[in-house]
């Protein structure tokens, strides 16, 4: 295969990089516009088989209307609302809302006939409106923002408001991360490279995978609604593989260039070696993401389609597209580059021993059992915060103060009486008769004696077999004792069929759909990365000690996680607001990426120590042979990939920095603590047996397996 690939990318390398160049246009052109195609509203993280969202589909086809607070406008009246003037601006605002199209239903404070609409000075009150089930939420957004920009009595607020604001937020956070990282990305890979020509076509890969990506992302919209979000991940995660692929590839046609110059057999030998390893750490990571399709919920569904296509276009650019630019290149990959910089790679490349790598994994191989103890007990100190976690949800806390729909949630929360613009409601299916009456007015009255119930608003008929009663909890919406009421509403004995729904309801029901899930998604991460490791390295024993390191590494990685944002450390630093807990569903994608990455790093230097072994060297000695050939790339790799994505740790949305902040900590703590200490001293603990396996799998192995394959006739150690 490589071989085949040799040929395509040498003796074919214009016609690869011309055809790489309209391929990049033409996914530019056609899959630049995908982010408008995509969705960011609040439905993006339900599950759509949950009873909450049952509920809510009930009610909405009944009555024609969305049963919750699409839009929750504040209004600002100056003077007491129910003043004649009050009562003529509420009034107003509502008109001006009920006209727009999307509108199908308006109330205030007069039509509800509830004084809690109202706030405690009496000078300001809110309008709801309820949007038409197939309306277009975000045009509708649009029209009523544009509607009251002039009027600075009226803040819009609201479901409908908080998705596109937040989605607005973390496409302007997107680039400026995007222009902060380039030129840090730029200078990092001058220095890892000590070339101009070599540091530059890692940005190249990276920048083809993106818009490949983009455009793959623009035909699976075609078939189904992707959330907008996964962009976030497509540019963060692309740049960072990219970057991560380039630099194996790159990094190994030096080294073999400077032993026996450029042409084809450098590149095949490259090809063959760290080709391989990047086809298969691509699988692994692709594997990895893909097990986050399982998720019914679109955030996380989007994030495993655009990781997954991500991981394979990059590979595709670093496996096709870069080897045929190295092959136009030759020697000039090390162009433009200064004379120390130029002696300093060519020394490196000639020699792992002359590296300070080499001579670390020496020093931790004498005390293999202190530094495993040690380096163990030290990630496991560091996830124990973890066994606290708490967990939350997106809603309009995660917004900046000075956004609109922020406002109105700190308003209603500080000056009216608690969620009554989000109630917990039920679709009850019942006739629309005298004895139904009767019978939901005792049901109410069990409603109203449950612990952490402030009213309930009585039944009204929506249809014929429809009715809706509207709970009121006494706390916050996404509160333990919201949640607590909301498993009690439901456990309460009914005299017809009733499904809860609202924003507590959705919460319960996402965090019950998470957990049912999460297991699947780690048995497929599990099974995935023992198959692939072991088809690989042909031992049974590696992909279970990898699959523990990474375990560790994830578990280090959460505990300061919840250190970090649930205890609200760092705040200032950072520039965050804690939300006592975090989002529900980024230590899934954390978990997911730190997976996946680990395995990425490990298998690039397993497979040097592999070499090594093959080619004579015992086995202490094949460690540190690999971890001196490795040890500055993938550091140089975790840093960049670390530039890369951690720079959404910039981001003014928290869930969006709780993503760059976790999977930059995961990457470091898995390319220094865990690379560089456990692995050494895990091998040199284990020798021999780290390649063991039944004489059955060894068989498998050799029809199957994907290990490496230099050319014989250059043993790499010993030239």
């Amino acid at each position: 295969m490589f071989r085949l690939l040799t040929n395509l990318t040498d003796r074919r390398s214009w016609i690869v990089v011309l055809c790489a160049a309209v391929f990049a246009g033409a996914a530019g052109y056609y899959g630049g516009p995908v982010a408008g195609l995509m969705t960011n509203g609040a439905e993006d993280f339900d599950d759509p088989a949950s009873e909450s969202v049952v509920a809510k589909r009930r009610l909405a086809e009944a009555a024609d209307a969305n049963p919750g607070a699409d839009i929750v406008a504040l209004v600002g009246v100056g003077e007491d609302v129910r003043s004649p003037a009050g009562k003529e601006k509420v009034g107003d605002v509502a008109r001006k809302i009920g006209d727009d199209p999307a509108v199908a239903r308006v109330l205030t404070a007069f039509e509800a006939r509830d004084e809690a609409w109202i706030s405690d000075d009496g000078k300001s009150t809110y309008v709801i409106a309820s949007f038409d089930p197939d309306a277009d939420d975000e045009r509708a957004v649009e029209r009523l923002e544009e509607e009251f920009a002039a009027d600075e009595d009226v803040t819009l607020g609201g479901r409908a408001v908080v998705g596109p604001q937040v989605g607005e937020i973390v496409g302007e956070d997107l680039a400026r991360a995007e222009m902060l990282a380039f030129p840090l990305l730029l200078a990092l890979l001058l220095w890892i490279f000590r070339g101009v020509v070599a540091a530059l076509l890692p940005l190249l890969v990276g920048g083809l995978a993106i818009v490949g990506t983009f455009l793959g992302l623009r035909i699976v919209t075609e078939a189904t609604p992707l959330s907008v979000y996964a962009l976030n991940l497509v540019t963060g995660l692309g740049l960072g593989l990219a970057i991560d692929y380039s630099l194996f590839i790159v990094s190994r046609y030096r080294e073999e260039i400077s032993r026996s110059g450029p042409g084809r057999e450098a590149l095949l030998r490259t090809l063959s070696s760290a080709g391989r390893t990047v086809l298969f750490s691509s699988l692994t990571v692709a594997v990895a993401l893909a097990s986050l399709l399982i998720f019914p919920q679109r955030f996380l569904y989007s994030m495993g389609v655009g990781g997954m296509l991500v991981a394979l276009v990059a590979a595709v650019a670093a496996l096709v597209v870069l080897p045929a630019i190295l092959s136009l290149l030759g020697s000039r990959v090390n162009a433009l580059s200064i004379g120390r910089w130029r002696r300093a790679a060519d020394a490196e490349a000639r020699s792992a021993q002359s590296t300070p790598w080499y001579r670390l994994s020496h020093a931790v191989m004498r005390r293999p059992v202190t530094v495993t103890v040690a380096t163990s007990v030290l990630l496991v100190t560091l996830g124990l915060p973890f066994l606290g976690i708490e967990f939350t949800s997106v809603d309009a806390g995660v917004l900046p103060q000075e956004t609109g729909a922020r406002q109105v949630d700190d308003a209603i929360e500080d000056d009216f009486p608690p969620s009554r613009t989000s109630p917990i409601y039920l679709a009850v299916q019942a006739p629309d008769d005298k004895e139904t009456g009767e019978n939901l007015g005792d049901y109410v009255a069990k409603l109203e004696d449950l612990r952490g119930v402030d009213a309930v608003v009585p039944p009204r008929s929506v249809d014929g077999d429809t009715w809706q009663i509207d709970v009121i909890p006494t706390s916050g919406v996404l509160s333990e004792k919201s949640q607590a009421l909301v498993e009690d509403v439901r456990a309460l004995d009914a005299p017809y069929p009733v499904q809860a729904g609202g924003l507590s309801a959705e919460f319960v029901d996402q965090q019950a759909s998470l957990l049912e899930s999460v297991p699947y998604a780690l048995a497929i991460v599990f099974v995935s990365t023992l198959v692939l490791l072991f088809l690989f390295t042909g031992s049974v024993v590696l992909p279970v000690k990898t699959f523990l390191m990474n375990a560790l590494t994830v578990g280090a990685t959460f505990g300061i996680l919840v250190w970090t944002f649930q205890y609200g450390r760092l705040e200032n630093l950072l520039g965050y607001a804690s939300q006592g807990a975090l989002d529900n569903t980024q230590p899934i994608l954390v978990l997911i990426m730190a997976f996946g990455l680990s395995t990425d790093y490990g298998v690039f230097l397993l497979s040097r120590i592999k070499e090594a072994r093959e080619s004579g060297l015992d086995d202490t000695e094949a460690v540190a042979v690999g971890l001196g050939r490795t040890g500055r790339i993938i550091t140089a790799a975790a840093l960049l990939f670390c530039v890369a994505i951690g720079a959404f740790a910039t981001s003014q949305i928290v869930f969006i920095k709780e993503l760059g902040v976790g999977a930059a900590l995961a990457v470091l703590i898995d390319a220094t603590i865990v690379r560089a200490l456990l692995v050494p001293s895990l091998m040199k603990l284990l020798g021999r047996r780290n390649w063991w396996s039944p004489r059955p799998f060894k068989w498998l192995h050799e029809r199957i397996g994907l290990g490496e394959s230099v050319p014989t006739e250059h043993a790499p150690e010993r030239a």
